[in-house]
């Protein structure tokens, strides 16, 4: 009886602690009342969203085309969204979308809007645009919209034209900014802190010039895949689910930043059923040809060509998409590669913040069959006959926020943080710091808010 007693007392208290430290969250306002002072002083902001994080509309018609309406996101084939491009140049074709607000909220799930609201809120950051400069002492928040299709290296080019229409209405070139970037938007500020408006992808030299860094305070990135994405890999081999359908991979591969978030090649992305690494490329076309990944796959080839009412337009078009395949994987391999050599004294401070505490893909696994054919397992539960033994969970996934990993957050190939830094990834971080909250909703988590603010009114 007293046991009992001494348990149901020991569960009450256990409940009432949870219950207390559920009911605990910073108060933003107590915490940042003071900082209303010399607002004048502090550096705008730009907050710079991940992929898929803006709308597209066509720009002739006004409609939304991305997210678009409720019926679409959750029905759409999203072919819509596809990217044309020139056969001769292998380069996407402008076409009628244009990227023109950021994605902030969608089906319920707040993206982005807490954070700008938060900024405005409890820092009185006040969101302006280019060529619209205000003069009053309001601190400023400006945010970059992009269409997320398109080659970071391009987005990272636009973003330096942008910093400078902004020091043009401030009237001050030397004039510096502080950076949140989410996702593929941390991608792009790394590239533009390094390289401006260079173009370096076109062969595997990658002159540092650091043109961005001039104009950069503080950059904090939350949840960027500094080392890639095993996930990108598995959207590209079997397209990425959203709503109730998926992008289909036929779609994706006309987005030249989608290539860009492959694993970096000093991971071990790819094992066998023993738990081995095995030495295969992800940047190399015979990979995904030998594995008959993506356009390669015969059902993706056949749905391809079932698009065309000619056949021989379908059979040309099916080969132009595959010399563009091959030019875009190798500019990605130049993209990540371009981010991780060493740069010299970096004179901004770096900040990363990024989810741990959920399972994430880490390593796709391939499974040699009775005939010899390797097929590949994406989670432990497709794994036909597990070696007893071999911890698939722990191999396949780490902890992360569902999307990207903590180790590529680090921009580390492992994720012992005991293990020293691999050689070729320089990542010049001042302090990481980790939440328990999914990759699309990191902006609207509380303690990441806070620390936020801190950062960004900490002199």
């Amino acid at each position: 009886m007293l046991r009992s007693l001494f348990k149901h007392s020991q569960l009450l208290i256990a409940l009432l602690v949870i219950s207390a430290c559920q009911g605990n969250k910073p108060d933003l306002a107590r915490l940042y009342q003071f900082s209303q002072p010399n607002q004048a002083a502090q550096p705008p902001v730009i907050l710079i969203h991940g992929i898929m994080g803006s709308k597209l509309r066509d720009r002739n018609s006004f409609e939304e085309i991305w997210f678009g309406n409720l019926i679409d996101l959750l029905f759409s084939s999203y072919h819509a969204i596809k990217l044309s491009f020139n056969p001769l140049t292998l380069e996407p074709i402008t076409d009628e979308l244009e990227a023109f607000e950021i994605a902030d909220q969608a089906a319920g799930t707040d993206f982005y809007r807490a954070i700008i609201d938060t900024l405005q809120a409890y820092a009185n950051y006040q969101i302006s645009h280019p060529g619209q400069f205000d003069p009053t002492n309001l601190r400023k928040l400006y945010i970059f919209n992009y269409d997320w299709r398109q080659d970071n290296q391009k987005t990272a080019a636009q973003l330096s034209q942008f910093i400078t229409r902004i020091q043009d209405d401030h009237r001050d070139p030397d004039l510096k900014f502080d950076i949140i970037a989410h996702s593929m938007g941390g991608l792009i500020t790394r590239y533009y802190l390094r390289y401006g408006e260079t173009d370096v992808l076109n062969d595997n030299n990658f002159p540092m010039n650091q043109a961005g860094s001039k104009h950069v305070r503080k950059v904090i990135l939350l949840g960027t895949p500094n080392l890639g994405s095993v996930g990108s890999v598995k959207s590209f081999i079997t397209g990425l689910k959203v709503g109730l359908r998926k992008v289909p991979t036929e779609v994706l591969v006309t987005m030249p930043s989608v290539y860009q978030l492959f694993p970096h090649s000093i991971n071990n992305w790819v094992i066998d059923v023993n738990g081995n690494p095995l030495d295969y490329d992800v940047f190399d076309v015979s990979t995904w040809q030998q594995f008959q990944w993506s356009i390669f796959d015969p059902k993706v080839r056949h749905r391809i060509l079932a698009g065309f009412e000619n056949e021989a337009e379908g059979a040309q078009y099916l080969a132009s998409l595959e010399d563009y395949f091959h030019k875009h994987i190798e500019r990605a391999r130049r993209f990540v590669w371009s981010l991780t050599i060493p740069v010299d004294d970096p004179s901004y401070r770096l900040v990363v913040m990024g989810g741990d505490c959920e399972l994430t893909p880490a390593r796709i696994l391939l499974e040699t069959s009775d005939t010899g054919r390797q097929a590949i397992r994406l989670t432990p539960k497709q794994i036909e006959e597990p070696v007893p033994g071999v911890d698939y969970d722990r191999l396949m996934l780490e902890p992360g926020d569902g999307t990207v990993t903590k180790a590529s957050l680090l921009a580390r190939d492992v994720l012992d943080p005991t293990v020293p830094r691999h050689k070729y990834s320089f990542f010049p971080i001042d302090y990481p710091y980790f939440l328990c909250e999914p990759h699309s909703t990191l902006t609207s988590n509380i303690n990441f808010q806070d620390n936020l603010l801190n950062i960004l009114l900490t002199r």
